[in-house]
């Protein structure tokens, strides 16, 4: 069965990965940009490239939020470099991009492709703006898979993982809207990694997309070896995690994971932890009527063999 999605992304190198995935698996309704991994004129024409490399030229890509609801953005990522997909050689991307708004874009497509997932992988302000403007599109769609939050620690402060912590804000109201919403946090996909290996096997699929993606993991791998501070041929054995990709796999091979479902509230406004997820994980509470399902674990040597063939099919 291949699921409806709407991706809504801030491209990033692991963003790439999981727009092709959903290429692969997934009728994808349309592309929304949002501003995160870098500026939104950068996540948005990335998403443009991203929707050359997997040849979704009919799929629409239209711009979203240029600021988060919780205000600041002097904190974008240097994880992706200053484009927002560093490492390839850049490329110009072909194809117009929509000029619908992305929160019209969004609540009108849920409104008419009831069943729809969305697929959320950057930070949430696009998802909370349009649920603003229609509280209903709750209800359409058959729920949120995100990449965001933690049971345990951050990336960004030692509480807080990166998405969340950049609209905290959008985030609390995204979780507090009665949606159905599978999480795909940091504890889950710090399991999925990438290495020197990776990349040498897509560089040997020796395809135009597959080519330019293992240049984009040499970039994203070496960066996580540069904070390990590892160098040498040890580097190529530094795992870094492919964290977005799980947000689509999450729908399109659930098998893969292990979860529970467990009420989740957001931090807005404490000094040392905004952004936090805290999930509540006291056994002797009983949420199994919870709307959220937090993914625990992921079978992750599957899960990279899919996405290796997954352009191998491509091919």
């Amino acid at each position: 069965m291949r699921h409806n999605v709407i991706i809504d992304c801030d491209p990033g190198h692991d963003d790439v990965f999981a727009i092709g995935l959903a290429a692969s698996f997934c009728n994808i309704l349309g592309i929304t940009s949002v501003v995160g991994n870098s500026i939104i004129e950068n996540t948005t024409t990335n998403a443009l490239i991203a929707a050359n490399l997997f040849d979704l030229q009919d799929v629409p890509v239209v711009m979203g939020a240029k600021y988060p609801l919780s205000g600041n953005i002097d904190h974008v990522t240097q994880a992706h470099g200053e484009s927002g997909l560093d490492g390839p050689i850049r490329r110009t991307p072909y194809g117009r991009l929509d000029d619908r708004d992305a929160v019209d874009f969004l609540v009108e497509t849920c409104r008419t492709n009831e069943g729809a997932w969305i697929v959320a992988i950057g930070p949430l302000t696009n998802i909370a703006l349009a649920i603003r403007a229609d509280r209903t599109i709750v209800n359409k769609i058959s729920g949120i898979s995100l990449m965001g939050g933690s049971l345990t620690h951050g990336n960004v402060t030692a509480a807080a993982e990166y998405n969340i912590w950049f609209d905290p804000q959008a985030a609390s109201e995204v979780f507090g809207s009665g949606a159905r919403i599978k999480m795909c946090g940091l504890d889950l996909t710090d399991q999925l990694t990438v290495n020197g290996k990776f990349a040498a096997d897509l560089m040997e699929i020796s395809t135009d997309t597959s080519r330019f993606c293992s240049e984009l993991i040499d970039y994203y791998q070496g960066y996580a070896a540069k904070m390990a501070g590892v160098t040498g041929p040890e580097s190529l054995l530094v795992g870094a995690p492919l964290h977005d990709p799980c947000a689509v796999l999450a729908i399109t091979h659930p098998e893969l994971f292990t979860s529970e479902r467990m009420d989740v509230i957001i931090e807005t406004t404490g000094i040392h932890t905004l952004g936090m997820t805290l999930a509540d994980t006291r056994p002797w509470e009983n949420h199994s009527e919870s709307l959220i399902e937090v993914m625990k674990s992921i079978n992750a040597k599957e899960a990279l063999q899919i996405i290796v063939n997954s352009f191998k099919v491509a091919k």
